[in-house]
């Protein structure tokens, strides 16, 4: 994969071949974007720009085969790898990923490796292995590069040993860390590396896209360009109608009506903790990314509600559930609690609550706070 390769960032790929091609090359680089706006597919590039320029490089070679090129993301255990997984046990995996969905989500990484419910991470076992490979010497002389997707899923253990590294560099060796949230690094990491901040993908560029290399109808590219969010790889999903945020919808509909039923039934709260026992059966990156669907969610309807229209993305497929008539229910005196809550929610599940118990919690104090009166 190469610059070519990059949707958008223009000016942030001409000033990283800059940076090569003058000698500077930090050590440590610490890429931030949200999903699919292209934080891994510019490590790559930025690595294969690296082998193909320096002085006695391999050049030319496949990064994702490259022998000076190594990969960290997040794994756990499945039918293939019982104990102690590392990244090195599904490299085959991993590349497949790469080639096809470059700009694919963790979730979609967890569905190709076949882990189920459970959540990977980055432990101690990757740290000694990546001690390992960048204590070896680069094939052919030259840079070395580790590229570590998803750093924020680093355990503090991990974390520690990287930073050992990072403090230490060998000489020629980079680190690239890739990371929808830095806020999850600890500061120690952040604090050493050269941040790259990618900027969710404009929607000309995403109409473009979708236009000259889906062969998708004008009106349609637009439509979908608006709806998301600078994100290319929520542009393929609803291309394709095969996008999560549609199982989201169908979720966060009967569970908003139900919270508001609660008022006048409180029979409703026995649906909202079926409603609960549902979602909790599903894997924990599902849960976190459907609250994150949420929060969007209430915040679109504020927006809509204070009639700022122009900035309203939200599209959806269930013509019964009508946003014009929930979009009042938002405003200033409830906004503010509703986020607290559903960010708290996400953080509990991230750490391993019980999912049921944390999603009836949430449930019932939104039954509360979509009747709260304004100030």
């Amino acid at each position: 994969m190469t610059f070519e390769d990059i949707i958008g960032h223009d000016f942030l790929k001409k000033h990283l071949k800059q940076g090569v091609s003058s000698g500077r090359i930090p050590h440590a680089q610490l890429y931030v974007g949200k999903r699919g706006v292209g934080g891994l597919p510019m490590a790559i590039a930025y690595a294969d720009y690296l082998m193909t320029q320096q002085d006695g490089g391999v050049g030319q070679m496949n990064a994702l085969t490259h022998p000076n090129i190594h990969f960290v993301y997040p794994v756990t255990t499945s039918d293939k790898v019982k104990s102690k997984p590392i990244s090195s046990n599904y490299l085959t995996e991993w590349r497949s990923f790469v080639e096809t969905n470059p700009y694919g989500s963790i979730n979609d990484w967890y569905d190709l490796v076949g882990v189920g419910n459970k959540q990977g991470n980055i432990g101690v076992e990757e740290a000694n292995d990546i001690v390992s490979k960048m204590a070896l010497k680069a094939f052919n002389g030259g840079y070395k590069v580790m590229i570590v997707w998803m750093a924020e899923k680093m355990n503090s253990m991990c974390a520690n040993k990287l930073l050992k590294l990072i403090e230490e560099p060998a000489n020629k060796t980079v680190i690239i860390l890739v990371t929808e949230d830095e806020e999850q690094l600890i500061n120690t990491i952040r604090s050493r590396c050269q941040t790259v901040h990618l900027n969710p993908l404009s929607e000309a560029t995403l109409k473009n896209t979708l236009t000259t290399k889906h062969n998708t109808e004008a009106s349609l590219a637009q439509n979908i360009a608006h709806q998301s969010e600078g994100s290319y790889s929520r542009a393929l999903d609803l291309l394709s109608q095969d996008s999560e945020d549609l199982q989201f919808e169908a979720w966060f509909i009967a569970w908003v009506r139900t919270a508001f039923q609660a008022k006048s039934n409180k029979q409703s709260i026995n649906h909202l903790m079926a409603w609960s026992d549902e979602i909790s059966k599903t894997g924990r990156e599902i849960q976190k990314q459907f609250l994150d669907y949420s929060l969007r969610f209430f915040r679109q309807a504020l927006l809509y509600n204070y009639g700022a229209n122009e900035l309203v993305f939200m599209k959806l497929n269930d013509k019964s559930f009508k946003f014009e008539k929930f979009a009042p229910f938002i405003d200033a005196s409830n906004i503010a609690e509703i986020s607290k809550e559903i960010e708290l929610a996400n953080y509990h599940i991230e750490r391993n609550a019980n999912a049921k118990i944390v999603l009836t919690d949430l449930s019932i104090k939104l039954t509360r706070l979509l009747h709260l009166k304004k100030a």
